[in-house]
């Protein structure tokens, strides 16, 4: 049905639907959503019907088509929060199906990737309504890896200059950061093998956007303490609070700083505990604590919810 069909760039575009497919096999969403995904712009772009793609691909299929063409109709013209706002509870309100919003979601997301084919204006108009609407619907969801990815694109595009200084300081003080996550989390692991549990330690990257956001509140790069962060994930909620803590036992907690958001979650499902310690090498250490369940939950979301259904 694209036959012919061009994206801005020049390629092909088929290529459009079939990276907003593999983000979403990429999220774990089910296979009607995925043949959605190839097919969200058929019915507005192409001379296919409806009825065509509901005879070939059943009612789910194209009432999913129908939800992403319809919301590719709404037009966002402000950039006032509250009127962000009222668009956020129209969006969640027009859609019965959630996973319509799941794959507008990694329409945009895919946009955004490309959206140096843009002229300078539609790239700025673009990352705003980015920034004031599909964002914040992505963080309301918990799908974390869509949001993170979002908001560093945009400020990419609307503060280009925050975005390379950000970058140039963030890789400036990468390798001796790598040095100290390498050294704590040997320590973490030994550890977890102390305490006979189960469990993985990894790096968390910190996200430019949320850099940017600290620096604008009048904080100091060198005060930014979870730019250094790591997660210890675990089999079970009882070994999240034993780690914990092994953790205020080895090294004295920052006062303030202590998170838990596993027995009072964000209302967006995420869990976790938080908590910043100084370290024997002098700087702050952010350390995030969850259990493998509650680390899918804070990636993927809602989501998520069709990675257990799949098992």
């Amino acid at each position: 049905a694209h036959q012919g069909q061009k994206r801005q760039s020049g390629v092909d575009y088929l290529v459009h639907p079939k990276a907003v497919a593999e983000i979403l096999i990429d999220l774990g969403l089910d296979c009607d959503t995925v043949v959605a995904a190839l097919l969200h712009d058929v019915i507005e772009d192409t001379e296919v019907t409806s009825e065509e793609i509901s005879q070939t691909f059943g009612s789910v299929v194209v009432s999913l088509v129908q939800g992403v063409t319809k919301l590719s109709k709404l037009n966002f013209k402000s950039r006032l929060e509250e009127q962000a706002e009222n668009l956020r509870r129209m969006f969640m309100a027009m859609s019965n199906d959630i996973r319509v919003i799941i794959i507008k979601l990694a329409d945009r997301l895919h946009n955004m990737r490309t959206l140096s084919y843009k002229d300078e204006e539609g790239q700025k108009r673009i990352a705003q309504e980015t920034l004031d609407i599909y964002a914040p619907i992505a963080a309301r969801l918990g799908i974390s890896s869509v949001k993170g990815e979002l908001e560093d694109l945009c400020l990419r595009y609307l503060y280009p200059d925050d975005y390379y200084y950000i970058a140039e300081k963030v890789s400036q003080t990468r390798v001796e950061r790598q040095e100290l996550v390498n050294h704590i989390s040997k320590e973490l692991q030994d550890m977890l093998k102390e305490l006979g549990i189960e469990g993985e330690v990894n790096g968390r990257p910190k996200h430019f956007y949320s850099i940017y956001r600290k620096l604008k509140k009048g904080k100091p790069f060198e005060q930014i303490y979870d730019l250094i962060a790591l997660r210890v994930i675990v089999d079970n909620v009882k070994d999240c609070y034993a780690v914990l803590g092994a953790i205020h036992t080895k090294w004295k907690p920052l006062p303030g700083r202590f998170k838990d958001y596993i027995s009072v979650p964000k209302a967006n499902m995420y869990q976790s505990l938080h908590t910043t310690v100084l370290t024997a090498y002098g700087a702050p250490f952010e350390i995030q604590i969850r259990t493998h369940e509650m680390h899918k939950m804070a990636e993927y979301g809602i989501a998520a919810h069709w990675k257990y259904k799949q098992g």
